[in-house]
């Protein structure tokens, strides 16, 4: 170190020391709180995934009963619902600085024009694929939570592990380097106090 070994530069060193240990101890808990966040949001993601399948299912179903009945052109031509006028109602949270949202599609889909040739198998397909619309915005809202749960999870385990594996360390060994420097002058001054008398 290109410092002057001095009791005050010691108890500064320390000082700073306790901080960056204090800043690990947060940036720890940090970790385990992101954690723990994590694995509900799982949970959440998961339910949702299952309701998404089971719709998912249906909606195939439902897709190829109307082909079987209308054909895929005849299907094509079907009117669909008008969501035009549907709405994402977000709401938003904040966990260690991460943001959170929780999503809702509030379908406020108008009637459908009349089809030539309505059926109750493109009623129900036209329904179904509704359904998995309304089903996909609180999916998609827990999947990007999860990513930036991920991402901040990540960040604080790399700054957490810097402070643990290179600065308290090197500021340990400039602290004892400062100290044994230290010693070896007391020691200088012991020995040329003696020669002095």
């Amino acid at each position: 170190m290109d410092v002057t070994p001095t009791r005050s530069v010691v108890l500064e060193l320390r000082d700073e020391r306790r901080a960056m240990h204090e800043g690990y101890v947060f940036l720890d808990e940090k970790c385990l709180l992101l954690a723990g966040e994590m694995l509900r949001e799982l949970a959440h993601y998961a339910s949702l995934q299952q309701g998404f399948r089971t719709a998912w299912g249906i909606a195939v179903a439902a897709l190829q009963a109307a082909v079987a009945r209308h054909g895929l052109d005849g299907l094509q031509i079907y009117p669909p619902l008008d969501l035009g006028h549907a709405d994402v109602r977000r709401t938003a949270r904040s966990l260690m600085g991460v943001r959170l949202q929780g999503a809702v599609l509030a379908a406020l889909a108008r009637p459908a024009p009349p089809a030539v040739d309505r059926s109750p198998e493109a009623e129900a397909c036209r329904r179904a694929f509704a359904q998995l619309a309304e089903l996909a915005a609180p999916l998609a809202s827990v999947a990007g939570n999860l990513e930036r749960l991920s991402l901040e999870y990540r960040r604080a385990v790399r700054r957490a592990r810097a402070l643990q594996d290179v600065l308290l360390p090197e500021l340990d060994r400039d602290v004892y380097e400062i100290e044994t420097r230290l010693e070896e002058l007391e020691q200088e001054d012991a020995i040329s106090m003696r020669r002095g008398r």
